[in-house]
This record gives structure tokens, C-alpha cells and sequence, in this order.
């Protein structure tokens, strides 16, 4: 499955960047999300609970980052297994370009899947997928809210970083899912595909 999508975010480049690199943010805004673990270097395990139409299964999955271009961009390599359920793999390219009012966040996903997910049919797994996206989206942006909530761009700047609130060093040059990624809500998109 292909998906594309941009979505303007009400926040500067290097804050979506940090955020989206900060496993506690992902973890809060990822729908049924319970764990981010970095395993090595760019690379992370996610373990979520998942219900596509009548499936449903906690997975577990690997996402490796490539192609780190800090804060404009990366690839993301994902697989993950739900059990019975089935199992899932693909990447995505992701990319934040500044704007004068905050960013676009872009991603492009390519996934395959296998087992029950699979079976479910196209329709109702891009169904899913788009909800979760937007389910994803919804939060981040209430977090983004929240944390920088007296953000404000003069009109025709491009906002700066907050120097207050950073994602630790580890994960700098990081996630962004699936991952809708960002990276990890491409993720939940992988596994929901």
C-alpha cells in the first residue's frame, strides 16, 4: 500500500523535529501506543495494541532511521509482527519544511502486509489508516498546544526553536510516524496497513 499526505503544523521546524524525536511525545500521541524503546543507534522498538475492524492484536516492531538530514528529513525502515494477526513491513520518507506560520510535515509510506490484517480488504485497512493518521495528528497537535503554547510568529518570520524544551541527545537525529511517523505514526499507518 502507498500513502502520501502533508499537513501544516502551527510550530517551527527544529520544535516538530525535537518533538517528533521525543519518544514520550510519540508515545502519548501514537493511538495505542504503550512503549518506544531506543535499541541502538537509530533504531527503536514500538509495542502498541491495535483494532482493525475485527482484528485486533498488540504488535511489535523494529524502526530503523536512515538518510538523517537534521531537522529537514529521514528515511524510516519498519517492521513489526501482531501474532495471528499478521505482520507488516515497508519504509517511509518524511520531511519538515519551514513556513512563515511554523511547518509542513510531507510523508510518503509504502507497506506491505501479511495474515488476518491482510485479509481484511483494502477499503476498510485505508479506512483505518487515515483514522489513525488523523487520530495521530489531533494529538500532536494538542501537544504541540501545550507545549508551546505561546508560540507566535511575527508575521514573515520563520519561528525559532524553543530554547527550553528539547528531545534528549539520543534522539536528535530521530523518529519522526511512523510514523506517522512520524516516525512512528508511519508506524501505526504500517500497521494498520
Amino acid at each position: 500500500m502507498d500513502m502520501q499526505a502533508t499537513r501544516e503544523l502551527a510550530v517551527s521546524q527544529q520544535q516538530a523535529w525535537d518533538s517528533l524525536n521525543d519518544p514520550e511525545v510519540l508515545k502519548a500521541c501514537i493511538p495505542g501506543c504503550d512503549s518506544v524503546l531506543a535499541t541502538g543507534e537509530n533504531q527503536y522498538a514500538i509495542g502498541m495494541a491495535l483494532r482493525i475492524g475485527p482484528v485486533s492484536a498488540k504488535f511489535k516492531g523494529q524502526i530503523t532511521l536512515t538518510d538523517i538530514v537534521p531537522p529537514h528529513s529521514y528515511r524510516i525502515l519498519f517492521e513489526g509482527q501482531g501474532g495471528p494477526a499478521g505482520f507488516g513491513k515497508g519504509h517511509a520518507q518524511v520531511q519538515l519544511t519551514p513556513t512563515p506560520t511554523g511547518c509542513t510535515l510531507a510523508y510518503t509510506v509504502q507497506a506491505s502486509v501479511g495474515g488476518k490484517v491482510a485479509q481484511l480488504g483494502q477499503r476498510l485497512i485505508d479506512g483505518a489508516a487515515r483514522s489513525l493518521a488523523e487520530d495521530f495528528f489531533r494529538r500532536f497537535d494538542d501537544e504541540m498546544k501545550r507545549r508551546y503554547s505561546a508560540f507566535e510568529a511575527a508575521p514573515g518570520s520563520v519561528p525559532a526553536a524553543s530554547p527550553t524544551v528539547a528531545a534528549p541527545a539520543v534522539f536528535v537525529p530521530s523518529l519522526l510516524l511512523a510514523g506517522v511517523g512520524a516516525a512512528f505514526m508511519l508506524a501505526v499507518l504500517w500497521l494498520a496497513h
